[in-house]
């Protein structure tokens, strides 16, 4: 699709401004990479699109918040020093007007587009973040999708009114009705591999100790759906007779994924540590 873009951008002359965006584009998404690398993430690939691009990131939210909140506004803090780069030049006399307002106008669309609270921009990412702090993993990463829907909803009423002809905004809306529904689709499994990168890979930076207080009767996966990025979990059992038993959350996660206990009451393990 971008080769199509390309060549349509020189047949109608606009080679130029086309190649201006895409370069905002990828400045934005190396600021993302450049500040993943820093922390030794583990990057699969960056993607430049027609209408933006993609660094996508081998981890599934057990880094510490800290660090997914700097990778994540790593990439609209590139847009700060490329506006006082265009400004200098053109101050100087090195850039013509036109054109330094055409880089201003496509700095400026990008990065107040990307911090639209729709996931999968950085501004969704951000309210992920931001969910993260008080709920646990599946509850936050629900409740940004429903924002992320609420917030496109109110994005392609105010594009029915201002400009409904725009063709290549339907394109990008289009692109996210689909990551929406692909991410809403794809929670049990984001949130599985949020488990599985807990037990089996990153432990992740625990800056927090959150002791989770369960019956012995409770399930061990409704339990596994309370834990939260960036806190350790140690289980408190409190058994029918008033007394209290302690699990560590890796006791847990070894029942659901090396016993294959999905089903087990957390009682039952008791007996097995």
């Amino acid at each position: 699709m971008l080769w199509v873009v390309v060549a349509l951008a020189i047949a109608t002359a606009h080679f130029i401004e086309l190649s201006l965006l895409l370069l905002v584009i990828f400045i934005h998404e190396m600021g993302h990479a450049a500040a993943a690398s820093f922390f030794s993430w583990r990057i699969k690939k960056i993607s430049l699109l027609p209408f933006g691009g993609v660094a996508e990131m081998d981890e599934h939210g057990n880094r510490s918040l800290y660090q997914e909140t700097v990778v994540v506004l790593a990439g609209p803090i590139q847009h700060i020093w490329m506006l006082g780069v265009s400004y200098g030049l053109f101050s100087a006399g090195l850039v013509p007007a036109y054109w330094h307002d055409r880089f201003l106008e496509f700095n400026l669309m990008v990065l107040l587009f990307n911090l639209l609270p729709i996931w999968p921009l950085d501004g969704g990412k951000l309210v992920f973040l931001l969910l993260s702090f008080r709920k646990a993993f599946p509850e936050a990463h629900m409740q940004t999708i429903c924002i992320s829907a609420a917030a496109l909803g109110i994005f392609m009423l105010a594009i029915m009114f201002t400009g409904p002809f725009t063709l290549n905004v339907w394109i990008i809306i289009g692109f996210l009705i689909f990551s929406l529904y692909y991410e809403w689709r794809h929670r049990r499994y984001v949130f599985i591999r949020f488990l599985m990168e807990r037990y089996y890979g990153n432990q992740g930076d625990f800056r927090l100790l959150k002791p989770l207080n369960v019956s012995e009767d409770e399930e061990l996966s409704s339990v596994l759906e309370r834990f939260q990025r960036g806190c350790k979990h140690p289980v408190i059992v409190k058994k029918k007779d008033g007394v209290e038993a302690s699990l560590d959350e890796n006791e847990l996660l070894h029942a659901y994924f090396a016993e294959k206990q999905t089903k087990a009451k957390i009682g039952e393990l008791l007996y097995l540590y």
